[in-house]
């Protein structure tokens, strides 16, 4: 196996043996050969919209094949084989459809004509056989600029799969994501036009976000600042942890069970039509990937909704997936019906008493900074405020990312910290004051809410009469997987500059790619909170 697209990769390069999130060979391998397929899927796609012709079916199936291929997301081989299968039989009948409407069907790209092994065993043959998705045989920078093309559109499929389940869609995103897998069948491309499309990525990758959060706020109201208990009630209770805001919390009303966050959910709290459910408590543990220590030691029911998922060899009978989630062994969950995880919540004892854990605050989404837009003007015009720091991304196991801590501890108290995803557990539960009655850290959201923090950078920027870079904001930001590539490209499309980012840069970036990123954005990796302070800030 070669699994390079999460920054946790072994040694820094790849992961070759076994993947550091736990992804087996075998998974690794069909993983590429579902991408392969897709591919293959895209190609007829892509030349069915020269001639009228889109299948809604095979926009969300590309989503979610492709989504099912992020780091912790889907570990089942069982699960990849019928993906792989179903993705054959999508692509033969558009095929067809495409043909009918006199559109291009004759494509010598393996892909195109795919055929896939008729067991596991040789279908992960086939796999480890194809590889990476990418030109193998083009120059060392234009794999590297595939392979980020790749990781972002993978995060781009990703958004738009949490866009569709709350019924937004475009087909502009759907049509890119088939251009985009199209586009690397073709050997003619160079450099300019890599670089175009890596840029392209971040556009659209901006359209997705803007339809998951209109998903978000048209179902759930804007995020309002709320206080989000970090303790527990006594009483039964389900622990939902991943991305999306399933609502899981209608089916538990009224059965004396409390549901808790747990990781990139906390956000939901600020939600308006999520806050009257009663029994929406509080928020439990941390980021995910100290999920192990915190699941095994949680007296309920555990549900897994997009993605994050770890080994639960030691909660196995407590934990549940849904969605495109999955684990071998793990009971699945389908169509919505959460029967069975709150049938297991109230067969488990639940927390034995209450236990006030302190609190931490959310909802300082776009609507409720705007709101409050006056006074933050008059707070930089006056000196109050002197600088804005957004310090965000994913969190991960790997040593360096205490820096993110540090940096936000260090920040002079004359600064805003805006926060956002999952890296903000390194620091979400410290006491930064207020600067005149505004919290000196913001909690902005998921990784998914990155929308709300543009928006929120362009309204200063606009406020200010100067562009973005113009303003005295520093972007800090830590990746871990590739929804975090398509967000940062986003960055670059809107020709945000001067990122910092860690805490390592990306392998599957060549020096000669990195260079061209460095002169034209001016993107520079951390270095130590001190150092990085003092730059920013001119000391």
């Amino acid at each position: 196996m070669f699994c390079n697209q999460c920054e946790q990769t072994a040694k820094g390069t790849g992961c070759t043996v076994a993947g550091v999130c736990g992804k087996k060979p075998d998974v690794a391998a069909l993983q590429d050969l579902l991408l392969h397929a897709v591919k293959g899927l895209s190609l007829y796609a892509h030349a069915g919209r020269q001639v009228g012709v889109v299948d809604p079916e095979v926009n969300r199936f590309t989503c979610k094949a492709i989504f099912s291929t992020l780091t912790n997301v889907d570990f089942d081989p069982a699960r990849f084989q019928e993906l792989i299968n179903q993705c054959v039989e999508i692509t033969a009948q558009l095929k067809e459809k495409v043909a009918r409407a006199g559109g291009n069907v004759s494509f010598a790209d393996a892909a195109a004509n795919f055929r896939p092994a008729t067991d596991l065993a040789g279908l992960v043959k086939q796999g480890e056989e194809i590889g990476l998705v990418i030109d193998h045989d083009a120059e060392t920078d234009i794999q590297s600029l595939q392979q980020i093309f790749v990781y972002g559109l993978k995060g781009i499929a990703a958004y738009a799969d949490h866009a569709a389940i709350l019924g937004q869609e475009d087909d502009k995103v759907y049509g890119f994501l088939h251009e985009g897998f199209a586009a690397l069948t073709n050997k003619e491309l160079g450099l300019n036009e890599w670089i175009g499309l890596v840029l392209k990525c971040g556009e659209i990758n901006l359209r997705t976000m803007e339809l998951l959060d209109a998903g978000n706020t048209g179902k759930f109201g804007h995020p309002v600042p709320t206080e989000v208990p970090l303790g527990h009630k006594q009483g039964k209770c389900i622990l939902i942890s991943g991305q999306d805001l399933h609502d899981l919390l209608k089916q538990t009303e009224g059965k004396g069970i409390y549901v808790y966050t747990h990781g990139e959910m906390l956000p939901a709290h600020g939600y308006p039509e999520l806050k009257k459910y009663k029994h929406f408590y509080g928020h439990y543990g941390t980021a995910w990937q100290n999920q192990k220590k915190e699941f095994a030691a949680f007296p309920g029911a555990i549900l897994m909704t997009t993605n994050c998922i770890q080994d639960p060899k030691d909660y196995m009978d407590n934990i549940f997936t849904t969605g495109l989630v999955g684990w071998p062994g793990v009971q699945h969950v389908k169509n919505g019906d959460f029967g069975p995880v709150i049938e297991r919540a109230l067969a488990l004892p639940g927390f034995a008493s209450d236990e006030d854990k302190g609190s931490v605050m959310v909802g300082f989404a776009r609507n409720t900074v705007m709101s409050v837009a006056d006074k933050v003007i008059a707070g930089v015009k006056n000196g109050d405020i002197k600088h804005f720091f957004l310090v965000a991304g994913c969190d991960g196991a790997k040593p360096g990312r205490n820096y993110y801590s540090e940096f936000v501890e260090k920040a002079p108290k004359d600064s805003i910290i805006l926060t956002l995803a999952c890296g903000k557990f390194r620091f979400f539960d410290k006491k930064l004051g207020d600067i005149g009655g505004i919290p000196r850290l913001l909690d902005i959201g998921q990784c998914n809410d990155a929308y709300s923090a543009v928006q929120i950078a362009v309204a200063l920027a606009n406020a200010f009469e100067c562009g973005v870079n113009d303003l005295p904001l520093s972007l800090v930001l830590s990746w871990y997987e590739q929804k975090a590539v398509a967000i940062l490209l986003t960055l670059l499309y809107l020709g945000i500059k001067n990122i910092r980012l860690g805490p390592s840069l990306p392998a599957f970036i060549t020096p000669n790619v990195l260079d061209v990123l460095v002169k034209n954005f001016a993107i520079k990796p951390i270095t130590t909170p001190d150092e990085d302070l003092a730059a920013i800030l001119g000391q």
